[in-house]
């Protein structure tokens, strides 16, 4: 069991280390970041985690140019649209990604509080973290380093992210948090990377069904999420570990 003072000790060293990464590799294009990343630094120790989301081909095309066998987490909630599953087959079909996991709720967290899957009505914070958060942690066991596709762009709590963080005992790699919707866009036509199915129907940003909308773009690429609710985060990129304790 690790001590608080020594577990301060730790997150002390995690963020230094997560400051001289960002003085060194912070300043580099996208490409370069990630194969420093997974060649170099975190040789065999990092993943990527993907919602396969209205963006995240950009990511995922980046990953495998630079080694496609590359881990790729894939929180599996059960509550996606049926569009991003097969979405998901598709982008890992045309960029040849050969590893990707899909991590899913235990069945006894769900038993415990969601039993009839309506607790993202009467509790969204809570219906994430048994849903994501917890798989997540779950997903990343073992791995000493996550990259994920958060922009400043995005705005809220992304709107000054680095590109290197400590975040919960981790180094999370944000490669294209200097990145704008048009250079998005711009990489999807020279890539031809196909695009998400609901993207075309005013979709911005994809999550799970229940609790995403169409969007508005002058709200935000983000607006159609949790609409109506003070929440515009599933818990994910938001310290401390969740905790269980907590009643539906």
């Amino acid at each position: 069991m690790i001590r608080p003072a020594a577990n301060q000790d730790l997150d002390l060293r995690l963020r230094e280390r997560a400051r001289l990464l960002e003085l060194r590799y912070g300043g580099c294009d996208s490409r370069g970041i990630l194969s420093a990343a997974i060649n170099e630094i975190f040789d065999g120790r990092i993943a990527v985690v993907s919602s396969f989301g209205a963006e995240s081909a950009v990511l995922l095309d980046l990953v495998a140019q630079v080694d496609p066998a590359t881990p790729v987490v894939f929180l599996e909630t059960g509550k996606h649209f049926p569009e991003t599953l097969a979405y998901r087959d598709q982008l890992v079909a045309h960029l040849g990604l050969s590893a990707v996991r899909s991590i899913s709720p235990t069945a006894d967290d769900l038993a415990w509080a969601d039993a009839d899957g309506t607790l993202w009505r009467r509790n969204p914070d809570l219906c994430c973290r048994l849903r994501k958060v917890l798989p997540l942690e779950r997903g990343l066991s073992g791995f000493s380093a996550w990259i994920n596709g958060r922009k400043r762009f995005q705005g809220g709590l992304r709107g000054s992210i680095p590109v290197f963080e400590a975040s919960q005992g981790r180094i999370k790699v944000n490669p294209l948090a200097a990145w704008d919707p048009q250079r998005i866009q711009q990489v999807f036509r020279q890539r031809g990377l196909p695009a998400h199915p609901l993207a075309a129907e005013g979709y911005l940003s994809i999550g799970c069904a229940p609790c995403t909308f169409k969007g508005n773009g002058q709200a935000g690429s983000r607006s159609g999420r949790w609409q109506g609710r003070e929440k515009t985060e599933c818990g994910i990129h938001q310290g401390p570990r969740a905790q269980r304790s907590r009643a539906p």
